[in-house]
C-alpha cells in the first residue's frame, strides 16, 4: 500500500509536469524546469523498481521520446535521455515503448534523417540501445534492421567512446537473438574491421570482442573475412589487444558451429600466442588449446580409441619441453598439410615481424606434428634452407629450433637422404645449418648408422671446399661439432673424414680466426677417440692425409686448394710430419720443378722454408730428413735455383737459399754431405750474390763462407768466390757487407797453409789493393770488419801487403787503420823471429 500511495504521489507530481511540456508555446525555460522538477522526483529520490515502473507509462516515455527527437535545446535533450535510460533501467522491460524508442535512436543515430551534434549524447542514445538489448532481449527481434542500420553507424562514430559502447551494443544484440541476429550478422563486418585498427587500444580490444561475439552467433562464414584483420592484431603493441584476441580465437575453437571448416585457420592463431611476450598471454593461449585438445579427444574419441590405448611416448625428446596431449598434437597433424603452405610463405615474407612470428609458429606446429613431418619434409626443407640465411637472427634461430625437430621426429634414412640431395648440387650454408641442427637433434643410436655416409658427404671436394666465404667455414665447422657432440666414440669410424674437413677449414686463408675453434674440435675429436691430443689425431691419419692431399699434385696451380690443406697438414701437425717424409718429399720433388707454375712454386717453398726454421721439431723430428737431403738439395733446390727473369722467379730463388741456408745453418747438412752437392750448387750460389734480394745476397754470402770452411782449399772455390765476394763490399747493405767482409776472411784463411797460396799471388794483391779502399767505409763496423780481413790476409804476402799500404796511406781519411795494419805485420815477423 506504500509503494502504490508512493507511486500515485510522485505521478501526480510527474503529470503536471508533463502537461507543461505537452503545451504547444512551451518555451525553452518553461520545458527545461518541467524536465528537471521530473528528474527530481525520479532520480533523486529513493524510488523502489516498482515505483519507477508506475511512474514510466506510456504517456511519459512518449513525451520524454519526443523530447528527446526534436528539441532544440541539447540540456533538455540530455535530461530526457537521462530519464528514459533510468526508466528503462529500472522498470519493467519496455516492450511497449519499443515502437516508440527503436524509431527515435534511428532518427537521431543514422542519418540522413538527423544526426545528433553531441557527442555525449550520441554516446547516451547507444548506452540507451544496449540497455533495451539487455532489457528486451528477443523482443527486440522485429526491429533487427533498424539496430543494424544503427551499429553500422555509430561503429564508425568520431567519438571513440561511442564506438566502444557500440561494440557493447553489437555483443548484446548477437546474445540477445543469435536464432534471427545470424541473417544480418555480416553486415556488421565490414564496419568492425574498419575500426579494429583504430589508434585507441581500448577500442581495439572491444572491437575484436565484438568481432568475436558477431561470428560466434552469427553467421560463420564471416570468418574469412576477419581473419587477415585479427592476424594483424597479433603484431599489436598492447598485450591487452593480443589477450583479446587469443580470448576470441580460442572461444572460436571451443564453440563456433562451423569450427571443424576452419580448424586449419584458427590454430595458427591461437599457437602463434604461445610466444607471446607477456607471461598471462601465453597462459591464456595454453588453457584454451587444452581445452580444445581435450574436446576434440572427447568429439573423436572412436577414431582415437587405438591411440590413447596403445601409444608409447618417444623415447627421444626435448629436454625441458612438455609434450602436448593427444587431442592437441592430432589437431595440427591433421591439418599441417593445409597450413604449412601459407606458414612457409611467411617465413619469407618482406616484413620482419611476420617472418618472425612465422619461425616461432613452425616451431610449435612441429612440436606436436612429431613423426608426421615425415610427409611435408621436402617442403620444410626447402623453406629453412631459404630461413637460415634470413637477416634477422631470430629467424634463423627458430628455424634452428625447427630443424633440430626434424631431427628428433623423422628418421635419418629420409631426413639425411633429402639433405644429401641438397649438397649434391650447390650447398648453401643454410642447407649446412639444417643439417647441423637436424644432427644436434638426433638420438645418437639412430644417427650411428648413418655415420659413414656424413662424413664422406662433408669430406667431399665440393662440400668442404665449395666456397672461401667465412660464414659457410663457420656452418661446416658447427657440423664437426655437432657430429662429435652427439656421437661421441662413434666418431671414431670416421675421423679421417672429420680431419679432412677441419684441415679444409684452416687453410682457407680467410678463416684464420677460426683456427683456434679448428683446434678445439681437433682436440674434442681426439678426447671421444681416447688420444692425447689433436697431433696424435694427426699422427693415426697423416699418411692417409697426405695420399688425399697428393692425388692431383703434378696438376697443381697457384689456386689448387690442396696447397693451402698441404701447408696446414705439414705446419699444424708438429712432429708428426716426420713420419711421413716419403710422401711430403715426394709432393714437393713433383710440384717444384721449374717447369711447374712460378706461384705454386713459391708458396711450397715459403712452407719448406718454415719447417727447416725448426727441423727438429718438424721435418727430422724422427731423424729421418738427412736421408732426403741428397733429393732436396740437387731435385728441389738446385733446379730452382737457376736465374729466370721475373719478380717471382727471384722470390723463388730468394726462398729457395733461404732453404739451403736454413739446412746448413742447422747443421743438418754434415760437411760430407755439403762436399756431395758443392759441384751443383757453387755456381748457383755465387749468382745468387748479384741478386735484386737483399737478403739472397746476405744468404748466399752465408753460404759461401760456410763452403769455405769445408773445402775452401780447392782451387776452384777459391778463384770462383772471392771476385763476387768482393763486389759484396759495394753493397748497399750494410749486413750484406758485415757477411762478405767475414767470408773474405775465411778466404784468407783457406790458402794461409794451402798449395794454391802460390797460384793465388796475383789474386791476393788484388785483393789487398780493394781491400784497402774500403777501408775507407762510412760505417765505422765495416771498416772494422774489413781490418780484421787484412790483418788474417797479411799473413799471405806482409811485404806485399805493406808496399800496397804504403802506396795508399796519404790517400786515406783514417790513416789511423793502415798504421795498425803496419803494426800488426811487424809484430807478426818478430814473433815469427
Amino acid at each position: 500500500m506504500a509503494s502504490a500511495a508512493k507511486a500515485a504521489e510522485v505521478a501526480q507530481a510527474v503529470s503536471r509536469q508533463l502537461s507543461c511540456l505537452q503545451q504547444p508555446d512551451c518555451g525553452r525555460a518553461a520545458r527545461l524546469r518541467a524536465l528537471e522538477a521530473i528528474r527530481a522526483e525520479v532520480l533523486e529520490r529513493p524510488l523502489s523498481d516498482a515505483v519507477v515502473q508506475e511512474v514510466f507509462g506510456a504517456q511519459l516515455l512518449r513525451q520524454l521520446a519526443r523530447c528527446v527527437a526534436g528539441d532544440a535545446a541539447e540540456r533538455c535533450r540530455e535530461l530526457a535521455l537521462q530519464l528514459l535510460c533510468h526508466g528503462v533501467r529500472h522498470g519493467d522491460p519496455p516492450d511497449e515503448g519499443l515502437p516508440v524508442l527503436l524509431p527515435l535512436l534511428a532518427q537521431r543515430l543514422c542519418p540522413p534523417q538527423g544526426f545528433e551534434p553531441s557527442e555525449e549524447l550520441r554516446l547516451g542514445l547507444v548506452q540507451l540501445l544496449s540497455l533495451l538489448l539487455l532489457r528486451c532481449g528477443a523482443s527486440m527481434a522485429p526491429y533487427l534492421s533498424d539496430i543494424i542500420r544503427i551499429l553500422q553507424t555509430t561503429l564508425l562514430d568520431n567519438y571513440a567512446e561511442v564506438r566502444r559502447e557500440s561494440c557493447r551494443s553489437a555483443v548484446a544484440c548477437a546474445q540477445a537473438m543469435p536464432e534471427h541476429f545470424h541473417m544480418q550478422s555480416e553486415s556488421l563486418i565490414k564496419p568492425l574491421m574498419q575500426t579494429i585498427s583504430h589508434q585507441h587500444y581500448r577500442v581495439r580490444v572491444d572491437v575484436i570482442q565484438a568481432t568475436g561475439a558477431v561470428i560466434q552467433f552469427g553467421n560463420g562464414k564471416s570468418v574469412d573475412d576477419v581473419l587477415s584483420h585479427l592476424a594483424q592484431r597479433f603484431f599489436d603493441d598492447i598485450p591487452k589487444v593480443r589477450h583479446a584476441v587469443t580470448a576470441v580465437i580460442g572461444e572460436w575453437l571451443l564453440h563456433l558451429r562451423d569450427r571443424y571448416s576452419y580448424f586449419h585457420k584458427l590454430i595458427p592463431l591461437l599457437l602463434g600466442s604461445f610466444t607471446d611476450e607477456i607471461p598471462e598471454n601465453v597462459k591464456l593461449a595454453w588453457t584454451y588449446w587444452e581445452k580444445i585438445g581435450l574436446q576434440w579427444e572427447k568429439e573423436n574419441e572412436d577414431d582415437l580409441k587405438d591411440k590413447m590405448d596403445f601409444s608409447v611416448p618417444p623415447s627421444h625428446y626435448p629436454k625441458g619441453v612438455a609434450r602436448p596431449g593427444l587431442g592437441c598434437r592430432e589437431l595440427v597433424s591433421r591439418n599441417l598439410s593445409k597450413i604449412l603452405p601459407g606458414l612457409c610463405h611467411d617465413i619469407t615474407d618482406w616484413v620482419e615481424s611476420t617472418r618472425i612470428k612465422a619461425s616461432q609458429l613452425l616451431y610449435t606446429l612441429l612440436l606436436h606434428a612429431e613423426d608426421h613431418i615425415t610427409q611435408h619434409m621436402e617442403l620444410l626443407l626447402r623453406t629453412l634452407y631459404q630461413a637460415c640465411l634470413d637477416e634477422e637472427s631470430s629467424v634463423v634461430k627458430n628455424c634452428v629450433k625447427a630443424a633440430e625437430l626434424i631431427g628428433t621426429f623423422v628418421s635419418p634414412k629420409v631426413s639425411l637422404r633429402l639433405i644429401s640431395s641438397a649438397f649434391e648440387k650447390t650447398p648453401k650454408p643454410s642447407c649446412i645449418m639444417v643439417l647441423t641442427a637436424v644432427i644436434r637433434g638426433s638420438p645418437k643410436e639412430i644417427l650411428q648408422p648413418h655415420l659413414t655416409d656424413l662424413g664422406n658427404m662433408l669430406s667431399q671436394d665440393g662440400v668442404c671446399q665449395r666456397s672461401e666465404e667465412v660464414f659457410y667455414m663457420e656452418q661446416l665447422l658447427c657440423c664437426v661439432q655437432a657430429l662429435i657432440e652427439v656421437c661421441q666414440e662413434d666418431c671414431k669410424e670416421i675421423s679421417l673424414q672429420l680431419m679432412k674437413v677441419l684441415v679444409t677449414i684452416m687453410a682457407i686463408p680467410c678463416s684464420q680466426h677460426l683456427k683456434e675453434k679448428v683446434e678445439e674440435t681437433m682436440s674434442s675429436l681426439a678426447e671421444v677417440q681416447q688420444l692425447d691430443s689433436f697431433l696424435s689425431l694427426y699422427q693415426q691419419h697423416i699418411i692417409q692425409l697426405m695420399e688425399w692431399v697428393s692425388v692431383s699434385c703434378d696438376s697443381w696451380t697457384c689456386y689448387s686448394p690442396e696447397i693451402l690443406q698441404l701447408d696446414v697438414i705439414a705446419t699444424h701437425s708438429g712432429h708428426v710430419i716426420g713420419e711421413a717424409l716419403n710422401n711430403f718429399i715426394l709432393i714437393l720433388k713433383t710440384c717444384l720443378q721449374p717447369n711447374k707454375d712460378p706461384q705454386m712454386r713459391l708458396k711450397l717453398f715459403t712452407v719448406l722454408s718454415q719447417l727447416l726454421q725448426k727441423a727438429g721439431e718438424t721435418v727430422n723430428s724422427q731423424g729421418l730428413f738427412p736421408s732426403y737431403l741428397e733429393i732436396v738439395i740437387k731435385d728441389i733446390l738446385a733446379p730452382n735455383l737457376q736465374w729466370h727473369a721475373g719478380r717471382t722467379a727471384a722470390a723463388i730463388r730468394t726462398t729457395a737459399v733461404s732453404c739451403l741456408w736454413a739446412l746448413i745453418h742447422c747443421e743438418m747438412l754434415s760437411p760430407e754431405e755439403v762436399l756431395k752437392v758443392k759441384d751443383g750448387l757453387m755456381p748457383q750460389i755465387i749468382a745468387a750474390m748479384d741478386e735484386d734480394s737483399k737478403i739472397t745476397r746476405l744468404m748466399a754470402c752465408r753460404i759461401v763462407d760456410v763452403l769455405l770452411k769445408v773445402c775452401g782449399s780447392a782451387i776452384w772455390l777459391c778463384i770462383y768466390s772471392f771476385p763476387e765476394v768482393l763486389k759484396r763490399l759495394d753493397d748497399a747493405s750494410s749486413d750484406v757487407r758485415l757477411a762478405a767482409a767475414h767470408t773474405l776472411t775465411n778466404w784468407f784463411k783457406c790458402l794461409k797453409d794451402s798449395d794454391v797460396k802460390s797460384a793465388m799471388e796475383g789474386h791476393i794483391e788484388f785483393l789487398y789493393q780493394e781491400l784497402l779502399i774500403h777501408l775507407d767505409d762510412p760505417d765505422q763496423n765495416i771498416q772494422n770488419a774489413v781490418l780484421e780481413v787484412l790483418k788474417e790476409g797479411s799473413s799471405l804476402y806482409p811485404e806485399l801487403l805493406v808496399k800496397e799500404i804504403e802506396a795508399v796511406a796519404h790517400k786515406h781519411q783514417t790513416p789511423v787503420f793502415c798504421n795498425q795494419l803496419l803494426h800488426h805485420i811487424q809484430s807478426a815477423k818478430e814473433s815469427a823471429l
